[in-house]
């Protein structure tokens, strides 16, 4: 059975975010979708709760691996990644959609805005991403939390290179521009966590992927450990 829109989630312990996720989407008007979870081997309750809101389950692994596990499993024609640890304003797939169709976007990321009601962090989050991403959307595109994608552009790039080990959203969406339209959605935007940033500090959140900016710009795409990723590394007590 077809849908208009596939919803993909790369998961790893994330009951907490998840249910918040799930249930924000829920609420939404537009119901023309499917949710499918790539879950990397959680050890808690994500996969009861993906049941619970009738997700399809598939393994998951790194985020690309799981998202593009998530893309074999999907038929809808629009792919929408999301990070598990994010959730949608209300009437966002209605705003996101529209204007993804009257711009004739082929792919397309979101501004950002902090959970959590802090007028520090609303601040970090738009001087120092939605402002960039913004006056480089035409020559450098971003993408991170949220990807709105045409699952044919998706199969042509061959997905996600998973052979990256950070910003790999980044890479699909400068892979994607250069034979699509890519933009940025301006109606809605996506509210994300701020764990990252008050667990290992914003100063060294943000240096690291303005290194990593550098790098992708003057080296090419991140494929060493270089960075230190850890998927999955924000659960309370979690031993390093």
């Amino acid at each position: 059975m077809s849908c208009q829109l596939c919803i993909i989630i790369p998961t790893l312990n994330e009951e907490k975010y998840l249910s918040l996720l799930l249930e924000s989407i829920r609420k939404q008007d537009f119901q023309d979708y499917e949710i499918i979870v790539a879950d990397a081997g959680s050890k808690d309750r994500i996969l009861e709760i993906a049941k619970n809101y009738n997700c399809k389950i598939v393994e998951g692994g790194l985020p690309a691996k799981g998202r593009n596990n998530g893309v074999r499993a999907a038929v809808g024609k629009l792919i929408l990644f999301l990070d598990a640890d994010v959730v949608l304003p209300q009437d966002f797939f209605e705003r996101a959609l529209a204007e993804f169709k009257k711009r004739k976007l082929d792919i397309a990321s979101f501004f950002l805005l902090p959970k959590e009601k802090s007028r520090v962090a609303s601040f970090l989050f738009n001087f120092f991403y939605n402002f960039l991403i913004f006056i480089l959307e035409k020559i450098l595109p971003h993408a991170s939390m949220g990807i709105l994608v045409k699952k044919e552009l998706f199969e042509k790039l061959k997905g996600f290179d998973e052979s990256i080990t950070l910003a790999e959203d980044h890479d699909l969406a400068r892979r994607a521009k250069k034979i699509g339209r890519y933009g940025i959605i301006r109606s809605t935007k996506i509210f994300v966590s701020v764990r990252r940033f008050t667990k290992e500090g914003w100063l060294k959140v943000a240096l690291k992927y303005f290194l990593c900016e550098l790098y992708m710009i003057f080296i090419g795409p991140v494929r060493s450990d270089i960075f230190k990723y850890r998927f999955g590394n924000y659960l309370k007590n979690k031993k390093k």
